[in-house]
């Protein structure tokens, strides 16, 4: 079993990765690269950046993966443009860096995404599945997939899922956010883990800094508008006809979204599997990093 530091330590991170960046579909994006071998691209959620996947990127690499975390449009330190918050021009995105940095040349690209990063993971898949060799997805409901809820929500449930309502509304939660984003996201963080500690304060400084960035807000919050509009769901559904053939593995919090994604999942691919992590909420990745490292190698290597 893989053992993971929690303790994470910048200068020694960077002697494995490096930052980088490159204009794809008209827009920079920034990544973070590290590691040889078949390539593994790591997408993050919202309200977060590649930094998610920290703990886990080293492990993947001394399992001999070559690991590429990216800042998806309006996410980090990409750009953050106007409009394209749509999943399939951020798909169209993804499969620009895929051929831009060549990962899908072998037919062994590996693809893993978490929260808003699983929609977006499984856009791409759906509509480029000539990229992608096996599928992960974390903790996420997917939009037009994903039965809707209805009625008033029970208290656990409203404290995980009330954002949904809240980002998709037309200006007020920038209005509302600007000035207290610390606050707002130790709040989110605190609501849906039930290891809140590992948001340290260095943790924290850096989702803040992406976030107070100039138009960081408004582009989180369009992922919600565009996602969760008509046309979103739509084309969700659509692409939910056409079912994935590559193996998908869904990853799941007790006390986040259970097994919803992998009863989602099943809806939307022919081969799936599931796990739910015990004793963790919806931030996986940094609540038990070990758990989801060991999950994704050994599903990646049946490949």
């Amino acid at each position: 079993m893989t053992q993971i530091n929690l303790q994470f330590d910048q200068a020694t991170f960077e002697k494995t990765f490096r930052h980088r960046s490159v204009k794809t579909n008209g827009i920079k994006l920034h990544y973070v690269e590290g590691g040889e071998g078949d390539p593994i691209l790591l997408v993050p959620g919202w309200p977060q950046s590649w930094y998610a996947w920290r703990f886990v990127m080293p492990a993947l690499v001394a399992a001999g993966r070559r690991v590429i975390a990216v800042d998806l449009r309006g996410m980090g330190d990409s750009a953050h443009p106007q409009d394209g918050y749509d999943s399939k021009t951020i798909a169209a995105d993804i499969h620009a860096l895929v051929d831009a940095l060549g990962l899908a040349k072998d037919g062994k690209l590996d693809v893993a995404g978490h929260d808003i990063g699983a929609w977006m993971a499984y856009a791409h898949a759906a509509d480029w599945p000539q990229d992608i060799r096996r599928l992960a997805l974390m903790e996420a409901s997917i939009p037009g997939v994903s039965p809707m809820p209805s009625g008033i929500p029970g208290e656990s449930v409203n404290l995980r899922t009330w954002h949904f309502a809240f980002n998709r509304l037309p200006d007020l939660p920038e209005i509302l956010v600007q000035g207290h984003e610390r606050e707002y996201l130790g709040w989110l963080f605190a609501q849906k883990s039930t290891r809140s500690w590992v948001f340290t304060p260095d943790a924290m400084d850096e989702y803040v800094r992406v976030f107070k960035q100039p138009g960081g807000a408004r582009a989180a919050f369009a992922y919600y508008r565009a996602s969760l509009s008509e046309a979103g769901l739509a084309l969700n559904r659509e692409r939910a006809e056409h079912k994935l053939a590559m193996p998908v593995l869904t990853i799941g919090g007790q006390y986040g979204v259970g097994d919803m994604l992998l009863n989602t999942m099943k809806l939307a691919a022919d081969d799936v599997r599931g796990i739910q992590i015990p004793e963790v909420g919806h931030f996986v990745l940094e609540e038990c990093p070990e758990d989801v490292t060991n999950e994704m190698l050994g599903f990646f290597k049946a490949g």
